[in-house]
């Protein structure tokens, strides 16, 4: 079977002002209450991984929980200045890039303290995350085109840049050029990525396609389970558990969802391979956080978030908007489970590397695929759907084309557009929306559009 890279182009280096605040958390004075009841397991996987003690990993847990908050408020509350935001390298700040839309100082001071505030780090750069994106874009649309020796490629938000990863450089920036870039914005990057699909994988449990092909359960849905699209076509059929592909999408995406048939009971849990852990919602996690990742070949892995939004080149074609990390996997494990704590992020997609040497993984967001379906995520603790009952997305209203109605309980995409009590909203961050979580009362997860 094969797995997958990715890669990503760009330029830009920019100046970073300001001096370091430590993240504001109670995780300062002590891990929270909240992470005392982390499971065991979770822990000891992140310290093993990480070479870091037990303590250790459960005070990074709670300074990235707060950080994923933090981000998506200053991401509300800087709107086109935003630039990106990541962890240092320890995990104990988080940097928030932020682009002047003027050249008055005053201006630039109230953005620098406006990040200040939040408890994170400014960093002045070139280019906002809005302008990276697109001269990412350019990349994807002409992914047909890409050499063979041209992996993937994605921005570079640490570095306010776009990179190409290209095993043949010259052929790399022929690609860019080719694609409408200025070489003076685009990095190209000298790359040993040869990726290809893990399509003989598990994420929690095993499951199997066809004949025999074996995958991953990725995370139970109403109805069923996502998976990666690269397991199988829509209509193909499964066993352990019996069931049938509804929809599958690959390349260009690489996610899928599976109806289980009835006797099959869909559960909020990941297998750790040695108990479970309890999926509790699917908040995004933010740059260079934590993240484990669940297979049945190799087990229960931890990494970190290296980059978002990267496009990856497969021998199938180029799969984009997918997260790149640095936790490793193998054949066998495609389609499985990947946590920041217990919040769900994504299926496993493919990579370069093994668990023996390391490697270089991306998963596919889990919130995309959601929404793509509108689908609901399985929450442990709440009542699960039995397999029978069919997939029911937000309600689509009239008046508002391509808007749905907000819902709770449903996954929303970044984005995602959406009317609550008849007023229009756009999705800033992924998320699955909660009691409380209505559109007007949290401006750090929704813009008012309309």
């Amino acid at each position: 079977m094969t797995r997958r890279i990715a890669a990503a182009v760009a330029v830009a280096v920019l100046s970073a002002t300001g001096v370091a605040v430590a993240l504001t958390s109670t995780a300062n004075a002590g891990p929270p209450q909240q992470q005392e009841s982390q499971d065991a397991a979770v822990i000891a996987a992140m310290a093993r991984d990480f070479k870091i003690s037990p303590d250790q990993a459960r005070t990074r847990i709670a300074k990235e929980a707060e950080a994923g908050r933090t981000e998506a408020a200053l991401k509300a509350k800087l709107g086109p200045a935003f630039a990106g935001a990541w962890m240092n390298a320890d995990g104990t700040q988080l940097i928030v890039g932020t682009r002047p839309d003027s050249q008055i100082q005053s201006q630039i001071q109230s953005q620098i303290q406006l990040v200040r505030d939040a408890g994170a780090t400014p960093k002045l750069v070139d280019k906002s995350l809005a302008q990276l994106d697109a001269l990412k874009v350019k990349l994807d649309q002409n992914s047909r085109n890409a050499p063979k020796t041209v992996p993937g490629w994605y921005v570079d938000t640490q570095n306010n840049t776009v990179v190409v990863s290209a095993r043949d450089v010259e052929a790399g920036k022929a690609f860019a050029k080719a694609s409408g870039l200025d070489l003076a914005d685009v990095r190209v990057e000298q790359s040993t990525e040869n990726p290809r699909p893990l399509i003989d994988v598990i994420g929690g449990n095993a499951y199997y396609i066809g004949a025999g092909t074996r995958c991953s359960v990725g995370f139970s849905v109403n109805g069923g389970f996502v998976t990666a699209g690269h397991c199988g076509t829509q209509g193909a059929s499964t066993t352990q558990p019996s069931g049938s592909f509804q929809g599958s999408s690959f390349p260009g995406n690489d996610y899928a969802w599976v109806r289980v048939a009835a006797g099959n009971t869909p559960r909020g849990l990941v297998n750790r391979y040695s108990g479970t852990v309890a999926v509790a919602g699917s908040t995004e996690a933010p740059l260079n956080a934590s993240v484990c990742r669940s297979g049945s070949t190799t087990g229960w892995h931890c990494g970190t978030i290296q980059q978002k939004n990267a496009s990856v080149t497969y021998q199938e074609g180029t799969v984009s908007g997918l997260t790149k990390t640095n936790a490793c996997a193998e054949p066998g494990d495609s389609g499985g489970s990947w946590l920041a704590g217990d919040q769900a992020q994504g299926v496993t997609s493919g990579g370069t590397g093994d668990c023996s040497s390391g490697g270089i993984m991306y998963f596919q967001p889990v919130n995309e695929i959601l929404q793509a379906y509108g689908l609901q995520l399985v929450i442990e603790g709440g009542t699960p759907p039995t397999s029978t009952t069919r997939p029911t997305g937000p309600t689509t209203t009239t008046g508002n084309p391509g808007q749905t109605t907000w819902q709770q309980g449903t996954a929303y995409a970044a984005g995602t557009q959406v009317t609550y009590n008849g007023v229009g909203y756009r999705c800033l961050q992924g998320h699955t929306a909660q009691a409380g979580w209505e559109p007007p009362s949290v401006p750090a997860l929704w813009q008012r559009v309309g």
